[in-house]
Formats: C-alpha cells, sequence, structure tokens
C-alpha cells in the first residue's frame, strides 16, 4: 500500500503531468512508477554524493517491483553539466540499450536533473523521464516544468531543450542529509515564488521561517506544496517562455552573471546567487521608481534571517569590473535582439518584465554594487 502523499498537477495538454509530495515516498518509488513502464527496466543516473545515501534504496524498491535497472553515476557539481558529461551519458543509454519505451530516472540535485533531462530528450530522440529530485532547491524548481540544459563557457544553461518530464516524486524526508547551507540555498527559489506573485506566501514564509529552518515536516511540505504550484500554473500558461514565464526568472540575470564569474564552484551556490540576484532586483527596481525602499528592507531582512546572502561583498574573492559583468548578464538566455530583459517589481507579490532595459543605468547600478 502507498503512502498518503499530495498532488500537483502540471496540466499541459498531452504533456500533463503530476508533482507527488510526501516524506515517505521514497522507498515506494517502485510501485509508484509501475503504471508508466510499458516494459519493467530503468535506467538510474545520480552522482557520487547522492549514491552513497539514496541509490542502494532506489535499487531495493526497484527490485521489490521486479524492474531491472542500470545505473551511471557522474561527478557531482556546477561542472559536470558539461558536454563531455551530456557525450557520457548519452552513449552510456545507448550502450545499455534503453529504448524509447524505457524509463529514465534523474536521482539527484538541478545539476542530474537538468543534464539527465536533456541526454533524455535527445538520446533516440526522446526517451521518458521522471524525476527524483533529492535537494530543496530541485524539488521546487528545477526538477518542474521541462527545462534541461548544461552550460557554456560563456554563460549557465545556455544549452538544452524544453523536455517535460512524466512524473515528479518528491519524498522531502530526504531533506534532512542536506547541509544548511545547500537547504538554504534551495529555500531561496521558494521565496521567489512568493515575491513574483504572491504576497499573502511571503508573509505565512515570514512567520514560519523558524519552523522551516528547524525541518518541521509539516511546514516544510507545504513550503515545496505551495512552490510547486505557484510554478505548474506558470508552466502551464506559457510552457517554453514566450510571455509569463520569464517572472520564474526573478534574480537569475544578476545570479547567472555572478555564478559564471565565480567559476560556477563553491565560493557561490546557485541558490545564493538567486538571493543576492533578487535583492539587486528589488535594488535597481527602487532605483529606477518601480517600488520603495520599505519593500526592499523587508526582503533583505528575510533573507537575512534565514542566514542567506544579500550583497555580492559576501562573495569571497574578486569579481569582474563593472563592464565585464554587465557582458555576462547580456550573454543571459533572455537577451533579445541585444537588448537585456530584467525581472522586476513594484512591491513584494508583483513582478513584471521590462525589455530593453537602459544600459546605462544598469552599469550604474553594477558600478555602485561592485565598488
Amino acid at each position: 500500500m502507498l503512502p498518503r502523499y499530495e498532488v500537483v498537477e502540471v496540466e499541459l495538454k498531452e504533456n500533463t503531468y503530476q508533482i507527488v509530495i510526501s516524506a515517505e515516498l521514497f522507498d515506494s518509488i517502485g510501485a509508484i512508477i509501475v503504471p508508466y513502464l510499458k516494459r519493467k527496466n530503468v535506467a538510474i543516473i545520480t552522482d557520487t554524493n547522492v549514491a552513497p545515501l539514496y541509490l542502494d534504496r532506489l535499487k531495493r524498491s526497484l527490485e521489490s517491483c521486479s524492474i531491472k535497472y542500470c545505473a551511471l553515476l557522474l561527478k557531482p557539481g556546477e561542472t559536470s553539466k558539461s558536454w563531455n558529461n551530456l557525450r557520457k551519458t548519452v552513449e552510456w543509454l545507448l550502450e545499455n540499450q534503453i529504448e524509447r519505451d524505457d524509463l529514465i530516472l534523474a536521482l539527484g540535485g538541478g545539476v542530474i536533473g537538468d543534464l539527465v533531462g536533456f541526454a533524455a530528450s535527445i538520446v533516440r530522440r526522446g526517451v521518458s523521464l521522471i524525476q527524483i529530485p533529492t535537494t530543496l532547491l530541485a524539488q521546487v524548481d528545477s526538477s518542474v516544468g521541462g527545462k534541461t540544459g548544461i552550460n557554456s563557457e560563456r554563460g549557465k544553461n545556455l544549452i538544452g531543450t524544453f523536455s517535460q518530464p512524466k512524473l515528479v516524486v518528491i519524498d522531502s524526508s530526504i531533506l534532512k542529509t542536506l547541509n544548511n547551507r545547500e537547504f538554504l540555498a534551495g529555500y531561496s527559489e521558494i521565496v521567489k515564488y512568493a515575491l513574483i506573485g504572491d504576497k499573502g506566501f511571503f508573509d505565512w514564509l515570514n512567520k514560519n521561517k523558524g519552523r522551516i529552518r528547524a525541518h518541521e515536516k509539516d511546514f516544510i511540505n507545504e513550503a515545496i506544496k505551495k512552490s510547486c504550484m505557484a510554478k505548474a500554473r506558470i508552466v502551464a500558461l506559457d510552457e517554453k517562455e514566450k510571455g509569463q514565464r520569464a517572472l520564474l526568472n526573478l534574480g537569475h540575470t544578476f545570479g547567472h552573471a555572478l555564478e559564471t564569474a565565480t567559476g560556477f564552484s563553491e565560493r557561490l551556490l546557485h541558490g545564493e546567487a538567486v538571493s543576492i540576484g533578487c535583492i539587486m532586483a528589488f535594488e535597481i527596481s527602487k532605483e529606477m521608481g518601480f517600488c520603495d525602499d520599505l519593500e526592499v528592507k523587508q526582503v533583505v531582512k528575510h533573507f537575512s534571517q534565514m542566514g542567506l546572502k544579500t550583497d555580492i561583498k559576501q562573495i569571497r574573492g574578486a569579481l569582474p569590473n563593472t563592464d565585464e559583468f554587465l557582458k555576462l548578464m547580456l550573454n543571459d538566455k533572455k537577451v533579445k535582439n541585444g537588448k537585456l530583459s530584467l525581472v522586476l517589481l513594484n512591491n513584494i507579490g508583483s513582478a513584471f518584465v521590462l525589455e530593453n532595459v537602459d544600459l546605462s543605468k544598469v552599469r550604474q547600478f553594477l558600478f555602485k554594487k561592485l565598488n
């Protein structure tokens, strides 16, 4: 008998799928995926950090349902989202004769989800994928919505596809193995959903942030569910980021430039880059006259109380100068006709996309932040 779980549906016509959420799902993954199998054969792809914690448990769950499997372990970290690892993954899938009607299981955080999702979308012109995210960031963001990809030397996530999974299985209990820094990095993406469209959610997070930080199960599950619902609503309206879905990039144009500048290294985690980027989005919105200082201070206070980075100067080591940083921002995948777009804010819970941003204002803002 399967444990009780919450369901969030991502409604995309023929690509509609479910996100299932609970604190006790992991050992039932075999039974959960059986209805998605045309033959009982799967490929598991994970990394060498996650494998010692969860690979054997996943294998036992599959074996209990007589599902055959093969497994590939990759190195962890953002630098694994590379051409070399994409090639390695695709060739391994072909070598193991994974067919279109089989399933690929992406077991890991955002790096594994993005890389494996990309590989699944191109091998044999598309093999079905199930996401099993193991970090908070992946559970509330990268595993949902069908964005896949790898990084380029010129920037993050510049190479990839839109390819929806068949299912997302979220077990919040496995977040207990995350260190505090990784957990908080994921939390920044939760706050992002509140900032772009739900002031009530921001107030709820403000009220319950201590309980979330203390890993209280019911509050973490609720935060995950609310985040997934917010993303599912936007993705259903704009699957391939032609309009409203761009709001999900709040803080990411600044954040991705910071990640590139720090070499996708341990100096700065993705979620930390997002927290700084969200603050920068509020600050430049204030400078452009879209929101007031009180809004900025509320967000800075919330991130600070949770222990997240809020300023570029909290990043150790050297950063690019103003012109170099702006050049990194102009490599963002949302640039159109060489013009920069930014997600800005009128207030907490009300975001909008400003296209063709005045670069002189951005340069002036960056100069103050970097000096």
